[in-house]
This record gives structure tokens, sequence and C-alpha cells, in this order.
């Protein structure tokens, strides 16, 4: 019995399992109520388009007019018999009173009588629309009775027919230019008198000055608290659509200004990304709230300015006008010119933030715009993003732009957009060799390592260590070298690919320049593999004769890059690079200021100079011998870039000193007319040119001229002074060029000490050559009388 009745008795449910019951009780209530309140939704929504359907229907209805039949007399008199003969005794006073109140109400006619409804019952919300249409009262389409003129009747064998005739409507035409006459009088008071050109600017300048202010107020509330002010960013941005047309198109170039400008401060030093479902559902700090709020609203508002910029320059270029003519398609040009330096300024003020790259496809496109200073403010913008980008991924993504652009215009772009490639800071990239030697980095033993080689205590403190270099690597926050090379690589890459594509496909593109340009200054970091092809293309350019003299020159620098650099592993004797350049030397332009100099002294410097193992004595007396030549033809500030040339050859090459000898080595004549260096016999010739340079009017040529012929001395008193020693061959032309020098002949004058003339026309000198030419002058003790036009003629004793 004992056992038996312990089974049949109930358990009682443990606290567990009446919390697990009571939680689904919860929880079926909660399910229910949600039900019926979805129902109840359901059926009221149901009710309303019912509603809203009967209430359409009824407004499209014609209202017609109620049928009037007109009682017969004899009618009237039955009616009225009747009437009298009702008991009117049986009806109290309150009753009949009740009876006609009830006839004034709507709802009496109205009320649909089938229905079981009590009068007076509460209505809902819902039919207190169709209440009001019922109370409204009817309009009914009321004709005009037409009036009859009777007129003669018609005898017919019938009998007489009667005869009659509409009333003719008189127009009320004198009415209608009196009604004209006083909706004139009516407008003018609202136009208002006319005002004055002087007024018009005075009401003008009230109106602009407002508008300033409101702007200033609003940028400066972000900027004094942009966490709490960001919605007032919307109200700044919407005055771009000003809609004034006095004050339109100024209004909206200082809103564009200003918000620049506020952006430019208020925007955080790291990329805004959105958030993730997971992050917006969990719950926050009221602090990281309001930040998640700022940077949302931030990049909003920022997208939305971009925006507006860009459909700015879309109504410029499509010539674009909009409803409310605000502004006339005359002012479209300024106010683009303003969004596009806006843009630019956004594209090199803010790199790291969000939308970068959808402001340098905006930019791209605009470097070769037919417009001058569109093109001239892209190309400037980017030049600055490029030299001032230390990672490179701007840079890359920019170059990627540019590459896509040139390939999609087949090559037809300006020279300007490749030639901001040449500002792009790359001086190390992967070139297939061991990435550890390049870029070091630290490995972690493995634990089968640490197992084997270390002792237990070891391990430990190698586990530790290197818990703690990890730490530290994180905590460092900075790129690693890996990286920057690795993007760095990939841009050359791109580079390579433009530059390649269009010697194979544009050779006769005004683009080839700028590519050989750019080949001469990143052709060190070129690939082992294409040094051959390379040199060959380049080559083949030269000798079929569609180049420029300065696009030959690039192309002689850029094949002695390529040898100078990883080319020295290459046993390759460029003869045919040599001969050209010595060739076309003479054909450097001697009229005018050139920059062709320079390049000239880059290729000499990369021929003879850093190639000084590979070149032998005559080659390089050829080159001394000709630049002498050459230095007689020229302008003074290529002259001294060409005379400190040669003193850099005199010390590369110490038994050029031969040249300033009158003995002859070796038989044979110096050829001066043969283009091959070698075979001219420069052994034999000397630099008599130097005693013609020593008497130049230019002090700097003639310090040079002195020195060379005292063998070029590095000491002593034939020795140059420091300032000047210093200076590459490059650097001293750059120093002492003059834009458009004119040189006028010697004028007689008052007497000087020295014999030499110096006449240098004043209309375009430039102040600092003035003060080196009187330091030189003062050194050398000269006295002499300069005038603003620095003009001063020596008499001969």
């Amino acid at each position: 019995m004992g056992p038996a009745s312990k089974k049949n008795r109930k358990k009682r449910p443990s606290f567990r399992k009446l919390l697990k019951t009571s939680n689904l009780k919860l929880e079926n209530k909660q399910k229910n109520r949600q039900f019926k309140q979805q129902s109840s939704a359901k059926k009221q929504r149901k009710e309303q388009r019912k509603l809203r359907q009967a209430i359409t229907d009824v407004s499209h209805q014609t209202l017609k007019p109620l049928e009037r039949y007109k009682k017969r007399p004899e009618d009237e008199e039955e009616e009225e018999e009747f009437l009298e003969s009702l008991p009117t005794d049986m009806m109290d006073e309150d009753d009949l009173e009740q009876i006609k109140a009830m006839a004034h109400k709507a709802s009496f006619l109205t009320r649909d009588i089938s229905s079981s409804a009590p009068v007076h019952a509460k209505k809902r919300k819902s039919e207190q629309s169709v209440e009001k249409y019922e109370k409204m009262p009817r309009k009914m389409q009321m004709q005009k009775e037409k009036e009859l003129i009777h007129l003669l009747p018609i005898k017919d064998k019938s009998g007489l027919i009667p005869q009659s005739m509409e009333k003719p409507v008189v127009p009320e035409a004198e009415e209608e230019p009196k009604d004209q006459e006083e909706l004139e009088i009516e407008e003018e008071p609202e136009s208002g008198p006319s005002l004055t050109p002087q007024e018009q600017l005075e009401l003008r300048a009230h109106r602009l000055m407002e508008k300033k202010l409101h702007i200033a107020s609003l940028s400066s509330a972000v900027l004094a608290d942009p966490h709490v002010n960001i919605k007032k960013l919307k109200e700044l941005r919407a005055m771009l659509m000003e809609t004034d047309p006095c004050v339109a198109v100024t209004v909206r170039k200082l809103v564009m200004v200003s918000l620049m400008e506020v952006f430019k401060d208020i925007v955080p030093a790291y990329r805004i990304r959105p958030l993730t479902e997971e992050e917006k559902a969990t719950k926050v700090k009221k602090e990281t709230q309001q930040l998640r709020e700022f940077e949302e609203g931030l990049v909003s508002q920022y997208k939305f300015y971009l925006e507006d910029l860009e459909q700015t320059i879309k109504d410029w270029k499509q010539k674009k006008q909009k409803r409310s003519q605000a502004v006339s398609l005359q002012c479209y040009k300024g106010l683009a010119e303003v969004a596009i330096r806006c843009i630019c300024d956004l594209l090199v003020a803010l790199p790291h933030f969000n939308f970068h790259n959808n402001i340098i496809v905006m930019v791209v496109p605009l470097m070769n715009d037919p417009v001058r200073t569109v093109s001239e403010m892209s190309c400037e913008a980017v030049r600055k993003l490029l030299k001032q980008d230390k990672l490179g991924q701007a840079s890359l993504a920019m170059v990627k732009v540019i590459s896509g652009m040139v390939k999609s215009r087949n090559y037809n772009v300006k020279p300007e957009v490749l030639k901001c490639l040449l500002c792009l800071r790359i001086k190390e990239v992967d070139m297939k060799k061991d990435t550890e030697d390049t870029a070091p980095k630290k490995k972690f033993m493995l634990f089968k390592e640490r197992k084997t080689n270390l002792s237990r205590m070891q391990r430990k403190w190698k586990k530790a260590e290197e818990k703690l270099q990890k730490e530290l690597l994180e905590a460092e926050a900075t790129e690693s070298k890996d990286k920057k090379i690795k993007l760095h690589t990939e841009t050359l890459n791109i580079v390579f690919l433009i530059y390649f594509r269009i010697l194979k496909k544009a050779q006769k593109s005004i683009l080839l320049s700028s590519v050989l340009e750019g080949l001469a200054k990143f052709a060190h970091l070129i690939n082992l593999e294409f040094f051959d092809d390379l040199l060959a293309v380049l080559f083949g350019l030269i000798i079929s004769g569609d180049l420029t003299y300065r696009e030959s020159l690039h192309c002689i620098l850029t094949s002695f890059h390529i040898l100078s650099g990883q080319g020295d592993v290459l046993n390759i004797d460029p003869l045919k690079f040599y001969s050209h350049l010595y060739k076309t030397l003479l054909t450097l332009h001697a009229g005018a200021t050139n920059d062709d100099t320079a390049i000239v002294l880059q290729c000499l410097d990369a021929m003879l100079n850093k190639r000084r193992k590979q070149v032998n004595l005559l080659r390089a007396q050829a080159f001394v011998k000709r630049l002498s030549t050459l230095g007689l033809h020229v302008l003074p500030d290529s002259c001294v870039g060409i005379l400190a040339a040669n003193r850099t050859l005199m010390h590369t090459f110490p038994k050029c000193d031969i040249l300033l000898d009158n003995e002859m080595q070796g038989s044979g004549v110096y050829l001066p007319e043969l283009d091959v260096p070698e075979y001219c016999n420069p052994q034999n010739t000397g630099l008599w040119e130097l005693h013609l340079l020593k008497s130049h009017y230019h002090p700097v040529v003639r310090k040079f001229a002195a020195h060379l012929m005292k063998g070029a001395p590095s000491e002593g008193s034939g020795a140059l002074s420091m300032e000047l020693s210093r200076r590459t061959p490059v650097q001293l032309f750059e120093d002492y060029s003059v834009k458009d020098m004119t040189f006028n002949p010697p004028v007689a004058g008052p007497p000087s000490k020295k014999k030499e003339h110096f006449t240098i026309g004043h209309a375009f000198f430039d102040p600092d050559l003035k003060a080196q030419i009187d330091a030189a002058l003062q050194t050398e003790s000269e006295q002499m009388s300069l005038d603003f036009t620095l003009r001063h003629t020596p008499q001969e004793t």
C-alpha cells in the first residue's frame, strides 16, 4: 500500500517548473493581446478605407436638382380641408415644438430609417467626416429662365401657329474695361513705387548684409559646439538654394566657401564607418550615443554638400537653367568656379575622410577641362595631394582614376595631366627581391621550435616577450613599411602601364614629352625584364626624327637612368646615345632663356660623371671642348651652368687638363664637324674659348672662366668661393636664370675703371639677380655707378 499510494499521489510541481509555466502563460497572454490589437487595428483600417471610398464616390457625383411638381388648385383645396378636419386638441404644444425641432435637423431626413440604431446613439470618430459632409448645404444647378418674346402668329391651313423667340442677352461690354481699370488700380499699390538705381543698390547691400550676418551666426554656432549644433549645417546648406535674384549668386558663393571652412574645422582625423545592425541594437552610454549621432549627421551633411557642389558643376557644363531662374546662365560659370575651388581644397585638406575617392572622381575629369583656369586649379590640387601623401593610399586612388580617363579618351588629354604624376613621392618599391631585406618582419617562434630549442623557463620568458612585442606594435598605430612599399609598387605599376601604352599606341601624341619625362624620373625603379625592349623603343624614337629637341633629350636621359640603376649589371655600351647628344649639343637655342639647358646638364651628369668607369678619356675631352664652344653662344645663365659642368668633368677626369696646354699629343687634327666624339682628335686642340669668356660682361661667367684657365683648383688663389663651389651645375643655372631678359648692345657712357661693358635692359630685370651682381662687384672692388636701369659702359683707355 505504501509504494502504490505514493505512485498515485500527484507530485507537487517544483519552483522551476512553476516559473516555466508562468513564463509560458505570460507569453501566451502577450501574444493574445498583440493578436487582438492587430485585428482591431485591421478592422479600423478597413472601416476607414470604406469611408474614404464612400466620400470620394459622393464627391465625384453630380447633384441633380429636385423635381418640383406644381399642384393643381383642386388638390390644394382638398389638402387644406383635410388639415382643418384633423383633431389638433390631441397634440400638446410641447409635442409640436419637438416635431418642428426634429424637422430642422438634417439627420431626421437623411437617417437610414431601416437601421435599428437609435437616433441619439454615440457616433464614432470615423463617421464625423460623413456627418460633416451631410450637414453641408447642397448646391443645385439653377438654370435661369429664358425670357420669351411673343411674335405675330402664322396662319396655316390647320389654323394659327403661335410664334416666339428668346430675348437676346445684351453683352456687358462697357463694364469690362471698368473692371480692368479697377484691377490695375488694385495691383499698383502692391507693386509699390519704382526704385531708382541708387535705391536698388542700397536695398541689395542691405539684404546682402543680412544674409552675411545669418551665415556668420550659423557658422560660428557650429564651430562653437559641433556636437550640439550639427543640425544647423542643414539650415546653412539650405541657403545654397537662395531664390532672391538680387543676391542669389553672391549668397550661394559665400555659403559654399563657409561650409567648406566649417567642414575643414569640425571633421575628425579618422574615417567614420557606418554602424552595423548589432551595434545599433546594443545599448551604449549617453556620451557614446551623442557621438554616434554627431558622426552620422556630419557624414550625411558632408555627402549632401558634395552632391550640391557636383550638381552646380553639372548645371554649368550642361547649361541647364533651373525653374526658379534666380541665377542666370551667365552666372553659372562663376558659381561653378567657386564650387571647383571648394572641391579642390577638400581634396587636399581631407584625404583621410569619407567620400575622398568620390572627390577624386570629380576632380580628375576637370584636369582636362578646356577652360584654362579650371584645369590649372584642378592640376594644382592634384600636385599638392601627391606631394603631401606619405602613406600612398590617396596617390594610388588618383593614379587609377587618371589611368582610366587617359584610356577612355583614347590618349586625347592635356600633357599637364601626366605631368602631375611627376609629383609622386615614390622612392622605394618591391623589385621582386627578398622582402625581409627591404622590410624585415618580427618573426615569432613556433611552439615546436620553442619546445625543442628552449627550456621551460626560457619558453615562458619568450612567450611573455612576444606578447609584449605584439602589444607594442598595436599601440604604435603607424603604417608598416611593408604596406607602404606595397602601395608604392602598385602605384608605380599603373604609372608605367600608362607610359608604356602611350609608347606603344600613341607615339605621335602630344603626351610623348610628358611620358619621356616621367620615364626619366622613375627609370631607376623599372623592372630589369623591360630594359632591352625599352632601350630599343627609345633609340627608335630618336632615330625617327619625329621628336622635338626636348623630347630627344628626355629619351637620352631616360636611357641613362635605366643603365645607371639596375642596368649596371648589363654589359651595354650606349655609344649611339653619346653620339646623338654630342651631335645635337650645338642646336641648343642661344637667343632666349632656355629650359632645355637643365635637361642637357642632367644628361651630362648621368652619361659622364655617374658612368666614369665606362667612359674613356677621348670621349670626356671631346665633350669638354664641345661644351666650351657652346658657352660662347648661349645666355649667361646657361653659360654659368655649362662652365660648372666643365669644372665637374675636369675634376672627374683629371687628364683633361691637357686641353689647357699649347702642345699637341699624338697625330691628327681636331675635327669639330665629326659627330663621333672618340674620333674627332680632341687631344690636339685647346680651350681657347676660355680667353673670350674671361672678358664676358657677366661677373660669374668671368669667375668660372678664370677658374678653369688655372686648371679648376680646389684651393689657392684660383679657387672659387664656397657658395659657387658647393652648387651643382643645374642649381647654378636655376640660380642665375632670368625670365624674359633682354640684352642691349653696349652704349657710350661715363668712364669706368674696368674695360668691360655691362648692359642689361631694365624692362624685365630680376631684383634677385641684381643683388647677386651687386655682391659680386663689391667683392671685386669695382666702383660702378648703378642706377635703376643698371646701365654702365666703360670707356677705353
